[in-house]
């Protein structure tokens, strides 16, 4: 539906790679030093930027505010993310995928979200949690089976938390018994991404509660096998974006579809988490240039005093504050980026990358409702709405408290005698 000359898929991408085969990923901006700065692209990052530029300025952004206004994805985003190639960014061209790289997900991420971080956190969680624990722990009939369906055309979400896991995440009480060849799930799960329209579940359960967390165990259900969405929540942002409470009621699903082996879902959901939260750092990062892109302009045209307001100091001043946050926000989370592309430790990285670009998408979305004044407390303009949908950065996929619990532990290993 959407694919046209101003909107190329980026399966087109891999035409240009069979171009370049040689040339490594690092050197994609030829520099004779061989240093490339934080924030420069490659030549396929470049492309992967403008192509969901435009999908998000040219299909989401006409969308956002019914969506927001009706608490309820459009079918149609959906259907434009999985033509667009953005539904398996890092997925191999072999599963239907786009086989680009780690940064070029967070890149997708990001511009996403500076036109609506509910569809921004919709690709987030497909892409940095669903796909990318079937490509590192799935066995390879796993794979053919399922990447090519989370690739084109199925939506998947990942199902962690319930009422009494949260940031304590292997305190679930979901339990999987082993009945013939089949595990038979009982629990509830809450504040599940997606699960309003996904058909695929990634779903961790204890096989043997007496083993503690060393018996939880990834899953992988659809929905037809019986799991119920019991309630969709109403929130204060992202209300677009699908949050529900799931009930698993004798719900029977294969021995063949655990992921990563029996017992070993408290390893991928530590591993994989690490990952998710440099998505969750993009999403806060285009979320806050979003909102100053947004406010800043419009203080350039309104005059008071004979000049615009915009002009004054104290405007110009929480300007360029403004815009050194977001520049710090944008350097954590592309070094985490970068280091976990790299091979480099990045969990501290990326719980620097989190915090921080929560804290900056919220103090940057706020400020640019007063830069805005009245209008900027309607909801006409959208600005609100930003400022609504960056509360939940410093809550899920780790709180801040978390990520500053996991920044002072590294701090001091480092430090201690």
């Amino acid at each position: 539906m959407y694919r046209n000359s101003m909107l190329r898929p980026l399966r087109s991408l891999r035409a240009l790679r069979s171009m370049n085969r040689a040339r490594p990923f690092s050197s994609s901006i030829p520099r004779s030093d061989g240093v490339r700065p934080l924030d420069v692209l490659t030549e396929e990052e470049e492309m992967i930027r403008d192509t969901v530029q435009r999908f998000a300025n040219e299909v989401v952004k006409p969308r956002v505010r019914e969506m927001d206004e009706n608490e309820r994805m459009d079918p149609e985003i959906i259907k434009g993310l999985f033509e667009q190639g953005l539904m398996g960014i890092e997925t191999s061209a072999a599963h239907g995928g786009s086989e680009s790289s780690f940064t070029s997900a967070i890149i997708a991420i990001e511009e996403l979200a500076k036109v609506d971080p509910s569809v921004s956190v919709l690709c987030d969680v497909h892409n940095t949690l669903v796909n990318t624990v079937i490509r590192k722990y799935a066995t390879e009939t796993q794979k053919e089976k399922w990447l090519p369906l989370l690739a084109t055309e199925q939506l998947g979400s990942f199902c962690l938390s319930e009422a009494a896991s949260g940031s304590d995440a292997f305190a679930l009480q979901t339990k999987a018994q082993k009945v013939g060849n089949d595990y038979v799930l009982n629990g509830t799960k809450m504040w599940i991404t997606n699960s309003y329209e996904a058909n695929i579940f990634l779903i961790f359960a204890n096989i043997d509660p007496s083993k503690g967390y060393k018996g939880i165990t990834c899953f992988i259900g659809t929905k037809d096998m019986g799991i119920e969405i019991a309630k969709k929540e109403q929130k204060l942002g992202i209300r677009a974006s699908s949050t529900c409470t799931l009930n698993f009621d004798d719900v029977k699903i294969p021995a063949e579809n655990i992921i990563g082996g029996e017992g070993q879902g408290y390893k991928i959901a530590i591993e994989i988490l690490n990952e998710g939260r440099i998505g969750i750092a993009a999403q806060m990062l285009g979320l806050a240039q979003g909102a100053f892109s947004l406010s800043v302009p419009y203080t350039y045209t309104r005059n008071q005093f004979k000049q615009p307001i915009g002009t004054f100091q104290g405007m110009a001043f929480s300007f360029a504050e403004a815009a050194t946050q977001i520049e710090t926000a944008k350097l954590l989370t592309y070094n985490a980026a970068r280091r976990k592309e790299a091979g480099l430790s990045f969990v501290k990285e990326a719980a620097m990358a989190k915090w921080w670009a929560s804290k900056v998408a919220q103090e940057v979305s706020g400020n640019a409702i007063e830069w805005m004044g009245g209008l900027g407390f309607t909801r006409e303009t959208g600005v609100e709405k930003f400022w609504r949908d960056s509360k939940i950065g410093a809550i899920y996929e780790g709180t801040s408290n978390i990520q500053l619990q996991t920044i002072a532990k590294f701090i001091q290993k480092e430090y201690t005698p």
